[in-house]
């Protein structure tokens, strides 16, 4: 994902610093994106790291797309969670994985005086999507009650965790009356069952969210079919940009009078 949003962010003029942060046996590497050589320094140090790179770059707004089992503690390797990590530090950032502790996060940046924007969902598109979709679990209670619903998705072998996007659309069917439970969602892993079952393209099995939802009635006299599809990661590294923007923009940020976080909506979603 670091890739795409580096590329995203160089198209519109932004200028990505060549630091980032990755595993333990990756440390020292240098990777280049975008004709950037870009230094990889492990979770040793990292504090301080980041704040020479603060120090250094004053304007520095940080891209989180930490895998899920990463984003809040980690026994394995025993660093210090994320967010706390930026707040501490002082530098906002915007954070775009799945996984972690909601709540937890929110209060970390409510307890500080950084601004983020923290959301599962980087796509616009998407988010207005899922914005339409709350609008109707608000208003029509209970229009869908007694029907039943089948889910199912399909990503890149990677993720690890179930897509944050088909808890938040299995949610606003649940206000309307549909009983689901989120064990209940068939995941999609395998890249053959991926092409043959679901019809991802084969250029797009390194990186894909396809979404389908199934409603029928208890009748099964009606049903309902709901489907969104994304090829490639170019979606999210364009919102995600959008989002370091927003921030980059807001009133002193640096000064930080005020403390805030956003979700994806507000931040131009």
């Amino acid at each position: 994902m670091g890739r795409d949003v580096i590329q995203a962010a160089v198209s519109v003029g932004l200028h990505p610093v060549p630091v980032s942060f990755s595993r333990a046996e990756e440390s020292g590497q240098t990777v280049e994106v975008c004709g950037k050589e870009i230094k990889l320094h492990g979770p040793s140090g990292r504090e301080s790291i980041l704040a020479s790179i603060v120090d250094e770059y004053p304007n520095l707004i940080v891209v989180d797309y930490t895998v899920p089992d990463a984003v809040n503690e980690n026994e394995d390797l025993r660093i210090q969670d994320n967010a706390e990590l930026y707040c501490k530090v002082g530098v906002p950032f915007v954070m775009g994985t799945t996984g972690g502790e909601r709540e937890r996060l929110y209060k970390t940046v409510k307890d500080s005086n950084v601004y983020a924007v923290i959301s599962p969902q980087m796509g616009k598109q998407v988010v207005a999507f899922l914005a339409a979709m709350e609008i109707m679990a608000e208003q029509f209670p209970g229009a869908f009650s007694g029907y039943s619903l089948q889910v199912m998705e399909s990503h890149q072998a990677s993720k690890l965790d179930i897509s944050g996007t088909a808890k938040a659309v299995i949610s606003c069917f649940q206000k309307p009356g549909v009983s689901f439970e989120l064990d209940q969602i068939q995941q999609i892993r395998d890249p053959k069952q991926q092409v043959e079952m679901v019809g991802v393209p084969e250029e797009y099995l390194y990186g894909h969210a396809f979404h389908m939802y199934h409603l029928t009635s208890p009748d099964q006299t009606v049903s309902f079919e709901l489907q969104h599809n994304v090829c490639g990661r170019s979606i999210y590294a364009e919102g995600t940009v959008d989002a370091t923007i927003f921030l980059a923009k807001k009133d002193s940020i640096r000064s930080r009078a005020v403390n805030l976080q956003y979700d994806r909506r507000s931040a131009g979603g």
